[in-house]
């Protein structure tokens, strides 16, 4: 199998492209495989961008004059850009631009009806971003419910909980992510019209779905979809969106107002109306500047062949979990746990695991991530904001959990909570993710930096 990727990703030529945009790894000795948390921009992009600063003028979009026009036409090229990577009718759907995917998110469950007959359900592998919806869902009396994970770290019989929970509490939102930012687990997007067919309204977390997308507003038709620009393609940061069914946002109910959403405001007569379609969701002055780069920042996206991509992701993600799975001490014990599949099937190129002793406690990951640092390998240590996915993959059912956070809810910290659950628990995970620029030999030199605890 691993052959016959390879075979496939050699159509473009990804190590040219590393070469011309990204030749600053190579230069700076530098192993980045943190493309989950962040990708990396193309020289092309920064360069491109800068000169459209220091050449073009762009004023605040509340305007008719020229660079307020300028900025508008931006936002608009960015718009329709976005909809077009998610495979969204302009006709149907509509863009809301945020500061991130969090500020996406929080838009939606601020606004969302919720009540005690329409309730929050949330996979058991959300981002915390996902996970504070819950707090709207109970300020409202609305009834939150979970859909746990299997021993693979995916969606466990999904679609007949799904019917179970929404007998009990009646339908709401349901919202879980395209790829899970801990596992890399691609969930599957069925669930998304099993949902609907509910009652259910669907929200995805795309952000770590990456550069090689996959999610298709057109064969699933999700009423929300939060995306962060920086996380497909490094720049801009701070711009992000909400990708919403126009007929859904017509349905949420902002609890305030402000500058740029309105139509008009009364202080004397306490009144006002918001803005249609995204004006009305799209607080105060935009990050123009930054939008400005979203349009170009998908063209560079579009430079790479799509299956070629995810051949190439696929590849390099097998490549390292067969490796590392095959990683042992002198006396034959593994040197290293990995969570989530140990294939590429219906996965993404993010794989979280933990180094071993020999007695097989987890080495601290925290021990990992300062001697990677040393050798120059960049890699993510923790729970990723991910403490459904987390608890599952770290066993914590088992362990005496709810004591230690209740002991510790007025001072907690990671130290404490795991002297709590004893010495032999597992704590934080480290994360290895791949992207566009990653090399073979980038993860030769993860896996060497592995191999270094070996005793």
């Amino acid at each position: 199998m691993l052959a016959r990727l390879e075979s496939v990703a050699d159509t473009f030529d990804f190590d040219a492209l590393r070469a011309a945009e990204f030749a600053r790894l190579d230069a700076q000795n530098i192993a980045y495989l943190d493309y989950t948390a962040s990708a990396l921009y193309g020289a092309s992009q920064a360069l491109g961008h800068a000169d459209r600063l220091a050449c073009g003028i762009f004023g605040n979009p509340h305007s008719e004059h020229v660079a307020s026009r300028n900025s508008g036409a931006a936002m608009d090229a960015a718009r329709a850009a976005t909809l077009a990577f998610f495979d969204a009718d302009p006709a149907l759907y509509d863009v809301c631009f945020t500061a991130n995917t969090t500020a996406a998110i929080k838009l939606v469950a601020e606004s969302y009806r919720f009540g005690p007959r329409c309730g929050l359900i949330l996979a058991a592998d959300n981002h915390n971003s996902v996970n504070g919806a819950r707090e709207y869902a109970r300020r409202a009396g609305a009834p939150v419910a979970v859909l746990p994970l299997d021993e693979e770290l995916r969606l466990d019989q999904a679609a007949d909980r799904l019917c179970g929970i929404i007998t009990a509490q009646g339908p709401g939102l349901l919202a879980f992510p395209s790829q899970s930012n801990f596992s890399g687990v691609r969930h599957d997007l069925a669930l998304v019209d099993e949902a609907q067919g509910l009652g259910c309204d669907v929200m995805i977390d795309a952000a770590s779905g990456g550069a090689c997308g996959g999610l298709s507003l057109t064969r699933h038709a999700a009423e929300f979809v939060a995306c962060s620009f920086y996380k497909l393609f490094g720049l801009p940061t701070g711009v992000g969106a909400l990708v919403v069914k126009k007929a859904a946002l017509a349905r949420l109910d902002r609890p305030w107002f402000s500058g740029g959403t309105v139509a008009f405001v009364s202080v004397a007569q306490q009144r006002h109306a918001l803005l249609p379609g995204h004006e009305g969701f799209e607080d105060g002055t935009p990050n123009f500047l930054d939008l400005a780069a979203v349009e170009s920042g998908f063209a560079f996206l579009d430079r790479i062949p799509r299956a070629a991509l995810r051949t190439r992701i696929a590849a390099l993600t097998d490549y390292f979990l067969r490796r590392a799975a095959n990683l042992k001490h002198v006396d034959g014990s593994p040197l290293v746990r990995l969570y989530g599949p140990q294939c590429f099937e219906e996965r993404g190129g993010t794989v979280a695991f933990n180094l071993l002793w020999r007695d097989g406690v987890a080495v601290p990951y925290r021990h990992v991530e300062l001697r990677a640092r040393d050798h120059g390998v960049a890699l993510r240590g923790g729970c990723f904001c991910n403490p459904g996915a987390a608890e599952k993959a770290f066993g914590f059912d088992r362990l005496d959990t709810a004591r230690c956070l209740e002991m510790l809810e007025g001072g907690f910290g990671v130290a404490a909570f795991h002297a709590c659950l004893g010495a032999d628990a597992t704590v934080g995970a480290l994360r290895l993710s791949v992207g566009a620029p990653t090399s073979f030999a980038d993860i030769d030199r993860a896996l060497a930096l592995i191999a270094s605890y070996a005793v």
